[in-house]
């Protein structure tokens, strides 16, 4: 008889530090590239819980399918992320020549029910805690400018408008 749903909980903290330990994640696109890397992962079973990133590293939440072993997972997620971090930023290959956007160093430790709730909080607050400000570089959509632009244009008229009528009376 093959057991086809994994039930156990195999939840566990990660850090991930960039090579060198450059802040490479001061931009919102930076982290969004990162964050949709990693979830590509959930094709493979993995699950994710929440991301915090702190400049030069990268703290996160997973539960690891069992047909893997830690090193397996550590493996599958820094290279897949690093692979698209290289696809949608080719300005890290200036900084990083030979494709090695990860460090060898990693952190984990196994987050039971209990230290759940106080592992997500910790990781949510990493821009606090390293005094971090991040740069929202995200293209803004069009359709947001355009209803920004026509609500200028609207109160610039009707302040003509109420300024003619003035000047007439």
């Amino acid at each position: 008889m093959t057991k086809t749903n994994d039930t156990r909980n195999n939840w566990l903290d990660f850090m991930f530090v960039t090579k060198n330990k450059y802040n490479c994640f001061g931009k919102q696109s930076h982290i969004d590239t990162c964050t949709a890397a990693l979830k590509e992962c959930e094709a493979f079973g993995f699950e994710f819980g929440v991301f915090g990133f702190g400049g030069t590293h990268l703290h996160f939440q997973a539960n690891v399918p069992k047909k893997y072993s830690l090193e397996d997972a550590e493996i599958i997620l820094k290279s897949l992320s690093a692979k698209r971090m290289f696809e949608k930023h080719p300005g890290f290959r200036k900084r990083y020549p030979r494709g090695n956007f990860w460090s060898g160093y990693e952190h984990h430790e196994s987050i039971g029910r209990k230290d759940f709730t106080e592992s997500a909080e910790y990781i949510l607050d990493q821009q606090r805690h390293h005094n971090i400000k991040v740069i929202d570089d995200r293209q803004q959509k069009l359709n947001n400018f355009i209803a920004e632009r026509r609500y200028v244009n609207a109160r610039t008229t009707e302040g003509l408008t109420s300024s003619e009528g003035e000047r007439g009376s």
